[in-house]
């Protein structure tokens, strides 16, 4: 895309700019802005509500007692378990096991401290999800 090209529907970003590549006059790549262009807000808005129903899932899956509430809180957070594991210095394969509830019960303060200290939450939060 040319430099003359790049989108500025006054989109996505509301109002806000940001940088995209965009071949120059003499065919170099510079960095142009961009306010976003339409085509993104469909992308980005069927994405943004494809993680809000997985987490919803998620979500009823803890109250339902199917999963512990760390598989939600490091969904909310849009991270996967090996993220989460290198965040909170715990193996993957014991994060994936502290998805399930009655493991997760189990754990003790020194390792709830480190995923909450990793997602940003307090222990209170940590051990919940919103009922609604």
């Amino acid at each position: 895309m040319k430099t003359n090209e790049v989108p500025q529907d006054i989109t996505y970003y509301e109002g806000e700019k940001r940088a995209c590549y965009a071949l120059n006059d003499e065919g170099k790549y510079v960095i142009v802005t961009s306010t976003g262009w339409s085509a993104e807000e469909v992308v980005n808005g069927l994405a943004v509500a494809e993680l809000a129903a997985n987490l919803e899932e998620t979500r009823k899956a803890v109250l339902k007692g199917l999963k512990s509430p760390l598989l939600y809180h490091m969904e909310r957070r849009q991270m996967i378990p090996e993220i989460l594991a290198k965040t909170a210095d715990i193996a993957c394969f014991r994060v994936k096991r502290h998805f399930r509830p009655d493991v997760f019960a189990k754990l003790k303060s020194s390792v709830l401290d480190r995923y909450a200290h990793a997602l940003a939450l307090t222990l209170e939060e940590l051990r919940t999800v919103p009922e609604k």
